[in-house]
């Protein structure tokens, strides 16, 4: 999965354009994350979040795109889903700070240049980098105790539908799953940080996290056409 994660985001820096036609715009919406609290529901935007997108439209099919996005993941056991879940009485507040990079693949051709209605399906894949809260859980209080700072790297995949209202307007309407290589953005895994205490872990650490943006982008569009040609 890494490899095809890492050749369609290369793929697309090998078409030859002659001009560039860029958009600047924004995200709002929800997020949620996917671990050992609370429940496992896979698109749940219970969080706010929001964000910054940036693309350079190489061709009428490919964009190469950039991403900042930051949420505070709130989760808590108190959710009669899981029973075992709800009993343990574990939550936690994590803010997320995500920097990306990727390519977007538009299904239909997106043609910038006239005046059309478009409408499109479109993919994005990339790789991120994510900063985080470490914290780990006191089994007697029920209270996390945090010590830091965490990194790690995420890939992200984005799937939506976009359409531009103007000739310098485009709407989108997206869902993107990150997978992360950390199992800790819950606290769960702490024996992983050098200052957390041992014995702490808890929830299945054969499973890393995951955490879902759902929402809407607005961009503007500005810089010269491109012409499309090879």
């Amino acid at each position: 999965m890494k490899k095809i994660w890492l050749h369609i985001v290369v793929l697309s820096f090998h078409y030859n354009v002659h001009a560039q036609f860029h958009e600047v715009g924004a995200f709002l919406g929800g997020a949620n994350y996917i671990g050992d609290v609370g429940s496992s529901y896979f698109v749940y935007p219970e969080n706010v979040a929001v964000g910054l997108v940036y693309k350079w439209n190489r061709t009428t099919r490919y964009s190469l795109r950039a991403n900042i996005m930051y949420t505070k993941i709130n989760k808590s056991d108190y959710n009669p889903v899981d029973f075992a879940r709800f009993m343990r009485r574990y939550r936690f507040n994590n803010n997320i700070l995500e920097f990306s990079a990727g390519a977007e693949i538009n299904f239909v051709d997106f043609n910038l240049h006239g005046n059309d209605k478009l409408l499109s399906p479109y993919l994005f894949l990339g790789i991120g980098y994510i900063q985080y809260d470490l914290f780990y859980h006191d089994p007697i209080t029920f209270e996390t105790v945090g010590y830091g700072k965490g990194s790690n790297i995420t890939l992200p995949a984005i799937v939506g539908l976009k359409a531009n209202i103007s000739p310098m307007v485009i709407l989108g309407l997206e869902i993107g799953a990150r997978y992360t290589f950390t199992d800790n953005l819950d606290g769960s895994l702490p024996k992983s940080e050098s200052e957390a205490p041992s014995g702490y872990e808890f929830g299945n650490i054969n499973n890393n996290d995951w955490y879902v943006f759902t929402g809407l982008t607005i961009s503007f569009t500005f810089g010269d056409l491109p012409c499309y040609c090879k």
